[in-house]
């Protein structure tokens, strides 16, 4: 997958102390290194399990939330901002969490180059940057080469889990993955996603929330 635009920018939030302190320290025990070498989940994670990918963990709320409440399945999480990655390991220390990992770097990249293809029992997408003006659009993740690149990565049986506030965005992620010969979309409206701070927020404004949930074809 060809990209030079990214999804996301930099943005200089200044991190609290205690973010800076995980990433000092915390950084080096539950994160993974970016490489161009192929992750070997069970050395990771010390077991074989279902592995699932979030794309864009935020402040690590919900990604808590789902990998203490699936402890029978292994997660990585990507993130590429500073303070999100700081707090999401000052959450993963505090529960203790076996089956949580974090990767900051750029997600596409980490899915080109570091997951084996048909190792993924699921990907999550939870409110990525929706870009709303039309000249930005070119911007957002979800686009034909980014649904090519998850039914490489995805095993056969595995899900795409998406879920957006931008009714717009809804409307796209939908054509691209209901566009794609390699998935079926799933008449399922919540796929063990807790509500998250940012989600209860906007729906007490009036959004309305899209789940998306296509599974790889066998």
């Amino acid at each position: 997958m060809k990209r030079e635009i990214r999804s996301y920018v930099l943005r200089q939030g200044r991190a609290t102390p205690l973010q800076k302190l995980a990433l000092e320290k915390l950084l080096p025990i539950f994160g993974i290194a970016f490489s161009n070498a192929l992750l070997n989940p069970k050395e990771i994670f010390g077991r074989v399990a279902p592995l699932v990918l979030e794309i864009g963990s935020g402040m690590g709320e919900t990604t808590t939330e789902i990998a203490h409440s699936n402890p029978l399945t292994n997660y990585v999480a990507i993130e590429v901002h500073g303070p999100g990655v700081g707090s999401l390991l000052k959450k993963i220390d505090l529960l203790a969490l076996k089956n949580l990992r974090v990767i900051r770097h750029d997600a596409v990249e980490v899915l080109e180059r570091m997951i084996a293809d048909a190792s993924l029992a699921g990907l999550h997408l939870f409110f990525p940057d929706p870009w709303p003006k039309k000249r930005h659009h070119k911007r957002r993740l979800v686009q034909p080469p980014f649904a090519a690149l998850a039914a490489r990565k995805l095993a056969p049986g595995g899900y795409f889990h998406a879920a957006t506030d931008w009714l717009e965005y809804a409307a796209q992620i939908e054509e691209v993955f209901s566009s794609s010969t390699s998935f079926e979309k799933e008449q399922q409206e919540r796929k063990n996603r807790p509500l998250t701070k940012f989600e209860r927020r906007g729906m007490k404004l009036g959004h309305e929330v899209r789940d998306l949930v296509f599974r790889r074809k066998m």
